[in-house]
């Protein structure tokens, strides 16, 4: 159980390509610390079987089959996430080589955010 100071309930995450490697150990890390998570993968399968774990480790996480390559995939990403979130999303994680365009980051930050790129960057939205 993780110290109440690092407790992160009440918070929401975004973790693209969180089925595999440093996305994987982010998602649990989260939603270990109390954060509701959402994740995406374009491997169904694999973040079936992600999400199965997951829950039964009693952990807040939902998935969702995503190319964020795909622009019609990123809006359908992005409705998804406001509407289980109910609009707030506190923390996006860019993990794997998901590739986030500026339009997808300031359509779905439209409050504070905690932005973080696996990749190359961390940024503090506003």
């Amino acid at each position: 159980m993780a110290e109440a100071r690092w407790s992160l309930n009440g918070m929401t995450a975004l973790v693209t390509g969180g089925t595999r490697g440093i996305g994987y150990a982010i998602v649990e890390e989260l939603a270990g610390f109390g954060a509701r998570v959402h994740t995406c993968s374009r491997n169904e399968k694999e973040l079936n079987d992600r999400v199965l774990e997951w829950k039964s480790k009693g952990l807040q996480v939902t998935g969702s089959v995503c190319d964020l390559s795909s622009v019609s995939d990123r809006k359908k990403l992005m409705e998804t996430v406001s509407s289980l979130f109910d609009g707030k999303l506190n923390i996006l994680v860019r993990s794997g080589n998901a590739s986030l365009p500026r339009e997808f980051i300031h359509r779905i930050a439209r409050s504070r955010l905690i932005c973080i790129s696996c990749m190359w960057y961390w940024c503090s939205h506003r």
